[in-house]
């Protein structure tokens, strides 16, 4: 080969390997986990005057919440394919609503990854404070009506190359969507295949804005075992299987509540400043 087609050869080579994404699967340590144990009445207390809050400082987050509430009281059941029987509220289903609309689960997961650095990082920088507690505590709703089953899913991820160590802990450290059997056919390039057994996830599909695009939502602050990992070519095959939860955190808005306010009550919707 030539001089310089050699060099082009390896630069292309280079070029390739640095854009294959490499995730390692671990204990997530930076996420924010809160699970609101023994703290749900006095947060929901708060949630209207902190949710002003948030809406003067994400306008996004403002602009899809008023969207999946509109659009969830226009095809809330029997108009819509949720159970007529929903033990969700209001706030819960939009919040379930709004998480599947306009990529909003996209920024959100990113701060959520980030969130559980410090205290400070929280307060100041995370600005779905009350997003994060309306969909964990609309996952645990949902998980008590589905009578806690676990379930059995399959997703896969193309062009990510996801790093586990077999017999470690670890969490997914965000709020992650998977479909029974998520499949998609061969992936060019690096190709990631999850079996997860799931506790905690729970099926959203019927409070979403497309039931073909969603499925089990899996909160970050499961645990699972790496039961094992395979490596064939560019494919690596991870089982992973619940073993409970962990937080690090826990009730922690409450612990340096700056609004001023609690108000609110479960059922009243949270529309920006008060109004609907």
């Amino acid at each position: 080969m030539a001089p310089l087609a050699h060099t082009l050869a390896l630069l292309a080579i280079t070029v390739a390997t640095a854009a294959i994404e490499v995730k390692p699967l671990d204990m997530a340590q930076d996420s924010f986990d809160d699970q609101y144990r023994g703290c749900g009445p006095a947060m929901t207390a708060a949630l209207l005057a902190l949710n002003h809050s948030e809406f003067q400082k994400n306008p996004f987050f403002a602009q899809v919440w008023v969207k999946a509430a509109a659009k969830w009281q226009s095809q809330a059941p029997p108009q819509s394919q949720a159970p007529p029987d929903s033990p969700l509220s209001p706030d819960q289903a939009t919040a379930i609503m709004a998480y599947t609309m306009d990529d909003l689960h996209k920024e959100f997961n990113a701060a959520v990854r980030v969130a559980g650095r410090s205290p400070q990082e929280y307060r100041d920088n995370f600005h779905f404070k009350t997003f994060h507690f309306l969909l964990t505590d609309a996952l645990v709703t949902l998980r008590d009506a589905q009578k806690r089953e676990c379930k059995e899913l399959l997703h896969q991820i193309c062009g990510v190359q996801f790093r586990a160590k077999c017999g470690d802990t670890i969490r997914l450290g965000e709020f992650t969507s998977m479909l029974t059997n998520e499949t998609t056919g061969n992936c060019s390039g690096k190709e990631t295949l999850l079996q997860v057994w799931t506790c905690q996830g729970v099926e959203i599909r019927y409070f979403s804005d497309n039931l073909q695009n969603w499925g089990v939502l899996i909160p970050p602050f499961e645990t699972f075992k790496v039961n094992q990992v395979t490596e064939t070519g560019d494919k690596t095959v991870i089982q992973l299987r619940s073993t409970g939860t962990y937080s690090k955190h826990n009730c922690e808005w409450l612990k340096g509540d700056t609004t001023g306010n609690r108000l609110g009550r479960r059922g009243h919707p949270l529309w920006p400043w008060g109004h609907p």
